[in-house]
């Protein structure tokens, strides 16, 4: 999953990035409103973490607010230590989906971060499922027929993103943006590898990420 950090703070914006990415999410970092907005527009995100207090053009209420009026819909948390309830009511009203108060835990912020990915395709829980096979996104495991199966970081990571996008025709390209980091980017060949290593461990075979020729792939 890929999340886009908006902070000027260079030690916070680190800070997250460095944490995010030992949990396995692709993470850009943007220190003004301005990389913000060039980031948005050249890359597809899953989740915005936004600070309100910004340089650039806009604020952080303003790229909210950018951002929904050109269509973006990915979830968008903010950050910030301005905490009144007309604050709040800013935030929210110009699109923003949660707001989390300066200083906060990392923990607490990872709780948000999964909520919010959640949300927008309407996961009530912290598993994702598709017929025998069962994903827990916090656990970080993986059953089969309620039997354990042991994937790495970045198997478990492409098969959630599957999972979230189920029913959904993913291209290797868009995988490649949201599973890889930028400096991990190879051939299509390695999304291959990786899908035919995952089936052969669920050992489901395409019954469950399926192939679809000339398009991707897509969990059913």
């Amino acid at each position: 999953m890929r999340i886009l950090v908006v902070e000027d703070e260079v030690k916070i914006a680190k800070s997250l990035e460095k944490g995010l990415v030992s949990e396995g999410y692709v993470v850009d970092v943007a220190f003004d409103g301005d990389m913000a907005e060039t980031l948005a527009a050249a890359n597809s995100y899953d989740l915005v973490l936004l600070d309100w207090m910004i340089p650039g053009k806009h604020d952080g209420p303003g790229l909210v607010q950018l951002w929904r009026d050109n269509g973006e819909e990915a979830p968008i948390l903010m950050l910030t230590a301005r905490t009144t309830i007309g604050d709040r009511v800013e935030g929210l009203d110009a699109g923003a989906d949660d707001y989390l108060a300066k200083p906060f835990s990392f923990d607490e912020l990872l709780a948000r971060v999964r909520a919010l990915l959640r949300r927008p395709k309407g996961h009530g829980s912290n598993t994702l499922a598709s017929g025998a096979l069962q994903l827990d996104v916090v656990a970080k495991t993986v059953q089969v027929d309620d039997k354990p199966v042991h994937l790495t970081a970045k198997e478990f990571q492409l098969v959630e993103y599957l999972l979230r996008h189920k029913g959904e025709v993913v291209s290797k390209d868009q995988l490649l943006d949201h599973v890889w980091e930028d400096e991990d980017r190879v051939q299509h060949n390695t999304v291959e590898t990786f899908i035919a290593n995952v089936r052969k461990k669920i050992g489901s075979g395409d019954s469950i990420i399926q192939t679809v020729r000339g398009y991707g792939y897509k969990v059913v």
